[in-house]
């Protein structure tokens, strides 16, 4: 099954980082063929960013995502810029701290910022907890794979605040969000 997954945010939060994490999740633990592809501003944090990645059973001949399936926003800017169009029947993932617009397809806000802060301390794993939150909302992804993809790509000595974070993600994604 094809999914075509749209990630979105601010220079800074992990947008691609969270891209590759999927891709490697995917192409080493579930078997699947996969393309990722990213694009940033000028600015190395601050301005819209976004990463996509295309997950196929079959060999993907195009490399370009042209109709998302799933999105995961996480900013403003990087909604009205990569998120404000999307089809009917698409799923979103909103970090509902950051991201005020509602879509016109399904969505679920999680509170990743948030949580982030203040319950694991430390903001910068709030892409991890979007990435547990569509593993468990979605089908693009198995926890199981998701969970070694973070292993082998979070620096050394983080492993253990990433796990927490991805399993905190997929609390949130499981019961539809929290906002």
């Amino acid at each position: 099954m094809r999914h075509e997954v749209r990630f979105s945010g601010f220079g800074g939060q992990g947008i691609i980082l969270s891209a590759v994490i999927l891709g490697r999740a995917a192409a080493l633990y579930d078997d699947k063929h996969v393309v990722q592809t990213q694009v940033y501003g000028p600015e190395a944090r601050g301005g819209a960013s976004m990463s996509a990645v295309i997950i196929d059973d079959e060999p993907i001949l195009y490399p370009k995502v042209r109709d998302p399936d799933t999105y995961v926003i996480m900013s403003q800017q990087g909604f009205e810029k990569y998120g404000s169009n999307p089809r009917k029947d698409a799923v979103m993932l909103l970090d509902s701290d950051l991201v005020h617009d509602r879509p016109s397809c399904p969505w679920v806000g999680i509170a990743a910022t948030g949580v982030a802060k203040k319950e694991l301390g430390r903001e910068i794993v709030a892409n991890i907890i979007m990435l547990g939150a569509l593993s468990s909302a979605t089908p693009v992804i198995s926890g199981k794979a998701l969970e070694k993809a973070i292993l082998d790509s979070v620096p050394k000595g983080t492993e253990e605040l990433n796990l927490k974070a991805m399993k905190r993600g997929q609390e949130l994604g499981s019961a539809g969000g929290s906002s």
